[in-house]
């Protein structure tokens, strides 16, 4: 049997940025406490596998994940949005399960786990401290939760059971957790919220408030790259200049992800997404106006339950007016437990032909041609899915491959380039660089 502190972890995510932070602040707890944090699974005597309730597939993911590690014989604790939503789901009998504001117990919970017991800590209890060490995924990104929970109800979600009402950090730790980040030399620093418009609320301060405190401590030579979180509309319709003043900052990606999920008032107000299209509108034509070449990010679900043509069409149009640059689509899934799930469905046919049919008008445009031709300044964090190439982003958060290699990584790799765009394509702009 493993002896405490000296067994080898493997800690597996799924889910949002959000999540991976949890991870993050996890895994350096765990390697501080002298654990050996391993890669590949199989060699790990306990697996940390932090999970998520959004949609099923991620959940069954989950389970995939689960079986595999009971069949091998490995010690597991689940993490993340499923056990705390759900934490009377069958596959989580007799393993341990850690909630999301339990993360700074995950010592604990592995100690325990590694000598046979089986431990739930599932209460809600005021946020882990952003003191906690941590061992980032990618070293040259810092993911900062502002926030857990949010102040919406919305009838498809899981995610509001499992992360609860809206909970902030301070404005001071967060200023004092980017000042560490970028003295540790990160690239690029990730604002993670369930809803960046609402921070602050449940403080008495507001986002307009901390944009301004962080980008006070961001540098002025983009060194550091920040990047604004999700946001859903009602709450950032008060704090539009302020989103727009800090997107002017040299170190701050012109980006946001606005999820507007349908284009008609009807499906909204099912869906109990508390603002109008006529709002989504006014938050997208204000930063388009105020902010020249931001990217503006969405998510739409099709096939929510009693979505009619007619509803679907204004969705449609919706797509057709803004042209997104990114857009994240889902089918309807029924979440257990959320009113949604009890609502009538539409034909799974019909959700099918809607989903090809906004699949094909998204890929049908081409949003990155202007910059074939350009040169631009280009933050260089990742390697691409094909092992070789860079990923880097511009200041509007356009994708950039670059040729990889090692030699181009060690020079590259975590800093800035003057890249010359040479090709587009629908998601990413292909670049060499000038010497």
């Amino acid at each position: 049997s493993a002896v405490p502190g000296v067994a080898k972890v493997h800690v597996k995510t799924f889910g949002c940025s959000h999540n991976h932070s949890d991870s993050e602040f996890m895994a350096g707890q765990l390697g501080a406490y002298g654990y050996d944090l391993v890669t590949d699974p199989d060699d790990a005597d306990v697996w940390v596998v932090n999970t998520c309730t959004v949609k099923n597939p991620s959940q069954s993911a989950m389970n995939t994940v689960i079986t595999k590690g009971k069949a091998q014989g490995k010690k597991l604790v689940i993490a993340g949005c499923v056990p705390q939503g759900d934490k009377k789901a069958k596959e989580l009998e007799d393993l341990s399960l850690i909630g999301v504001t339990q993360i700074d117990r995950i010592v604990d919970v592995v100690e325990r786990t590694l000598a046979g017991d089986a431990v739930r800590l599932l209460e809600k209890k005021p946020l882990p401290s952003l003191d906690l060490p941590k061992v980032r995924r990618n070293e040259h990104v810092e993911i900062l939760p502002l926030s857990t929970g949010c102040l919406g109800q919305c009838t498809y979600c899981k995610t509001k059971h499992a992360r609860g009402e809206l909970g902030s950090y301070s404005p001071e730790a967060l200023v004092q957790r980017v000042q560490t980040a970028i003295a540790e030399g990160v690239t690029e620093i990730w604002l993670s919220s369930e809803d960046t418009g609402a921070y602050g609320i449940d403080l008495g301060t507001d986002i307009t408030r901390l944009l301004r405190d962080l980008t006070a401590v961001l540098p002025t030579d983009g060194s550091c790259m920040l990047r604004l979180g999700m946001t859903n509309p009602p709450y950032i319709l008060a704090h539009l200049d302020a989103v727009a003043e800090a997107m002017h900052h040299p170190s701050v990606y012109a980006f946001l992800h606005i999820p507007v999920q349908a284009g008609s008032d009807a499906v909204l107000d099912r869906m109990k997404r508390e603002y109008v299209v006529a709002e989504f509108e006014k938050v997208a034509d204000t930063l388009l106006a105020k902010v020249p070449g931001i990217t503006i990010a969405t998510d739409i679900i099709c096939g929510f339950p009693g979505e009619t043509s007619e509803d679907w069409e204004k969705t449609m149009a919706l797509c057709r007016k803004y042209e997104f640059v990114e857009l994240h689509l889902s089918q309807f899934y029924p979440r257990p437990g959320t009113p949604a799930a009890r609502m009538k469905r539409v034909d799974t046919k019909e959700v099918k032909r809607r989903s090809r049919e906004l699949t094909a008008y998204i890929e049908s445009y081409r949003p990155h041609d202007a910059l074939v031709g350009t040169t631009q300044r280009v933050w260089v964090t990742d390697v691409a899915k094909d092992k070789v190439s860079l990923v880097g982003h511009t200041k509007s958060y356009v994708q950039v491959l670059l040729p990889g290699g090692e030699a181009n990584r060690a020079r590259l790799m975590g800093k800035s380039a003057e890249v010359r765009i040479i090709d587009a394509h629908r998601w990413h702009v292909t670049g060499e660089v000038i010497e």
